[in-house]
């Protein structure tokens, strides 16, 4: 049986629509069956122009939210951040309601959905607002190159991640974490947890915030039976790799190293929340909207990373 997939088109007048048709296409007679969710009339003017053949093997599920007239690929246009939304919300519903086992969100434009009069801060708050999660229990997980790294802060100074961040806190990502790895599909996977200062704060000698914070957060993972390593400097953890997911403190200590690993081409999971639920690494590329330049290769790896052992 073929593993159905919801993807949201993203920002009609990006590239997301382009991509979306593009990578569906690739998938056709595979195990791994991509679901369209977005305006019809956007989605089959790329369908016609990068798959006609295989129009009718590409469902579609229609959602009604962009005016004809700000359709203009290469814009950024308050009336396409509003769709945006609504085909989010659409492929969430239909994850939901258990018509598909897993969602793509393809590039938003944060300006264009801010503009149409919606909070919006990225896609892991809006799958905690949608699903009912609370907002401090959803994190990001980035994954590129089989390497998986978790965050426990994400957009905001370090200073301020560093105020928020304590055991409980910890402990709630880590748990998400070994969930969404488990439901990709990973048996008994191992966590390595980096630490706040550098080398964990060797001992006290650069802080006494890893004594504080992440290593009680250690403690209480491996008492609960799970395959903890850490509180260990994130370069030594990195240089290893011996475990399978990764969790990191700090926006920047995640993202560097898959930016480093795979640029532009790393999936983006929300993870705690009830459905899985993924973007891709990149941006709209309003420069190329609209002119069958754009590369579908995020899109094609996150269908493939969603729809394997164990994604249900």
């Amino acid at each position: 049986m073929a593993t159905r997939i919801a993807v949201a088109i993203g920002d009609p007048n990006g590239i997301g629509p382009e991509i979306a048709v593009k990578a569906a296409a690739r998938f056709v007679g595979s195990d791994i069956e991509p679901v369209l969710v977005g305006d019809d009339f956007v989605i089959r003017k790329y369908v016609e122009r990068h798959a006609a053949e295989l129009a009718r093997r590409i469902e579609i599920v229609p959602v009604r939210a962009l005016d004809r007239a700000a359709f203009a690929p290469g814009a950024t246009e308050a009336r396409a951040g509003a769709a945006t939304i609504a085909y989010v919300r659409e492929a969430l519903q239909l994850a939901q309601r258990g018509e598909v086992t897993a969602v793509i969100g393809c590039p938003h434009s944060q300006t264009a959905i801010n503009r149409a009069g919606i909070s919006f801060t990225g896609y892991p708050g809006l799958v905690a607002e949608l699903t009912g999660t609370p907002a401090e229990r959803v994190f990001l997980m980035l994954v590129a190159n089989g390497l998986r790294i978790a965050h426990v802060t994400l957009h905001e100074s370090v200073r301020s991640a560093l105020a928020r961040l304590t055991p409980v806190l910890i402990v709630a990502a880590a748990r998400a974490a070994i969930d969404a790895v488990e439901r990709l599909g990973v048996i008994n996977p191992r966590l390595g947890v980096f630490g706040i200062n550098p080398h964990a704060g060797e001992d006290g000698l650069f802080g006494d915030d890893d004594e504080r914070i992440t290593r009680p957060a250690v403690k209480q993972l491996q008492a609960l039976g799970m395959a903890v390593n850490g509180p260990t400097g994130a370069d030594m953890l990195l240089a290893h790799r011996r475990q399978d997911v990764y969790l990191a403190m700090f926006h920047d200590q995640g993202h560097i190293p898959i930016k480093l690993l795979s640029p532009l081409r790393s999936s983006a999971l929300s993870i705690g929340a009830p459905v899985l639920f993924s973007s891709v690494g990149h941006g709209c590329a309003y420069d190329i909207a609209g002119q069958g330049v754009a590369d579908p290769a995020s899109v094609v790896e996150t269908l493939t990373l969603l729809g394997g052992p164990g994604s249900a």
